[in-house]
């Protein structure tokens, strides 16, 4: 009689080790769970009970990566905070509609089912879940041998969030109302094609410099809570997120038609990471386009509610204005020049 020796684990796919990690997610998730009977994890969908307080519930949805701050993370091994920045890619988008987060899915391609880099992820992703107050509702794990080489991943996550109609930001973004900067922690997850560039070239390595080594994995922070809270009492009308791009590409997506943004560069409170890419041999326009230099979130609103504004925020991160709308078709003007030494 014939013997069939062909297994899916001698292919390079191990069912075990997965069905290991999603009972390990299935632990974590409860921490994230709200209020409600269903059992998401583990099943075919999800399911979410929707917020009964809204007169005109609006569904937001956002998807997106970390791109190549993977490979920061594998080059330090440390797997803990990527996880953060995959659920601050998504609900720092969520938010700049005004809508609250309600529930965050992940996806995780591997080369092999590896726990030691899987579950920090996760708890990256849970403590992301917890910050920005929305639920684990599910994901995917795919291994996938042949697609990705040895040590090789990638993270995709996806969010959903609502807002009541007539609370949607940036429809009533007037002329007269001032640009005003929120403050990154660093560099997020942009520009890291670029980062990794310098470091291949000039032969640097991140392990030996204490500096880089710190900055370069710090994770994204998660605008959420101080957002939504302006956005419920009315103080803001309107938000970007600063993301790839930089202000430049990402605050004329919500500027109105024949209006213009003014901002003077020289109130930018830019931070050592950009320093030291500026002095890598980066120009000013190219550093504008590629990275936040320091500016997280714009926000726009009234001159009447600055100082209200400004309460809700930690002293790491108190606002600042750099700007105001004005008539003009450019979208974005800019003035002065960066000061890279603040």
């Amino acid at each position: 009689m014939k013997k069939y020796k062909l297994t899916y684990e001698k292919s390079g796919v191990n069912i075990k080790a997965a069905d290991k990690f999603v009972k390990f997610i299935s632990t974590l998730s409860n921490k994230t769970k709200k209020s409600g009977k269903f059992k998401n994890i583990g099943s075919f969908g999800s399911i979410t009970e929707l917020p009964k307080t809204l007169k005109s519930p609006q569904i937001v949805s956002t998807t997106d990566g970390v791109g190549t701050k993977i490979e920061i993370a594998n080059l330090l091994k440390k797997f803990n905070t990527i996880g953060i920045d995959l659920v601050a890619m998504c609900v720092n988008d969520l938010i700049v509609q005004g809508a609250k987060p309600l529930i965050f899915l992940d996806y995780i391609s591997i080369n092999k089912i590896d726990l030691n880099k899987l579950k920090p992820i996760m708890q990256g992703i849970i403590k992301g879940c917890k910050i920005s107050k929305c639920e684990l509702a599910g994901g995917e794990t795919a291994e996938m041998p042949e697609t990705y080489e040895k040590n090789k991943f990638d993270i995709a996550g996806f969010s959903i969030g609502i807002v009541d109609k007539k609370k949607i930001l940036n429809q009533n973004i007037n002329k007269g109302n001032l640009v005003i900067a929120v403050p990154s922690n660093g560099l997020h997850s942009n520009g890291y094609s670029l980062v990794r560039y310098i470091l291949k070239k000039k032969k640097i390595n991140i392990n030996k410099n204490n500096f880089l080594k710190k900055e370069l994995i710090k994770p994204t922070k998660i605008y959420s809570n101080e957002i939504l809270k302006l956005a419920n009492k009315n103080l803001i009308t309107g938000c970007a997120n600063i993301t790839g791009g930089g202000i430049p590409d990402n605050l004329k997506r919500i500027i109105p038609e024949k209006m213009c943004a003014k901002i003077n560069l020289n109130q930018i409170k830019s931070k050592k990471i950009f320093k030291w890419l500026k002095n890598q041999g980066i120009s000013d326009e190219e550093m504008l386009k590629t990275f936040n230099c320091g500016v997280g979130f714009c926000l726009i609103a009234k001159k009447s509610n600055i100082k209200k504004i400004k309460k809700y925020f930690s002293s790491d991160f108190k606002p600042y204005v750099i700007g105001k709308i004005i008539s003009g078709n450019s979208k974005i003007n800019f003035n002065e020049k960066v000061n890279w030494n603040k």
